[in-house]
């Protein structure tokens, strides 16, 4: 489980269940468990304003700077 976290207030904005290793490029809805992001149409958002990342198809694709992640991620069966 991933705290996705606002890079410039701290505020938790996700978390996420993140498999394997790797950087996070994007967030699957359906992987979101708790979301506490501001939507402005297709924008992602913190509380604060900061654009975390652009919401597509089935997938939120985030901003690499704008937020920073605590946590481990599941292994791959």
């Amino acid at each position: 489980m991933l705290t996705i976290k606002c890079a410039e207030c701290g505020e938790v904005v996700f978390r996420y269940v993140k498999i394997g290793k790797g950087r996070l490029l994007h967030c699957w809805k359906a992987r979101i468990t708790e979301d506490n992001s501001v939507r402005n149409g297709m924008n992602v958002r913190c509380k604060c304003g900061n654009l975390i990342g652009t919401e597509e198809r089935r997938w939120v694709k985030m901003r690499s700077h704008a937020f920073i992640t605590s946590g481990t991620a599941l292994k791959k069966k």
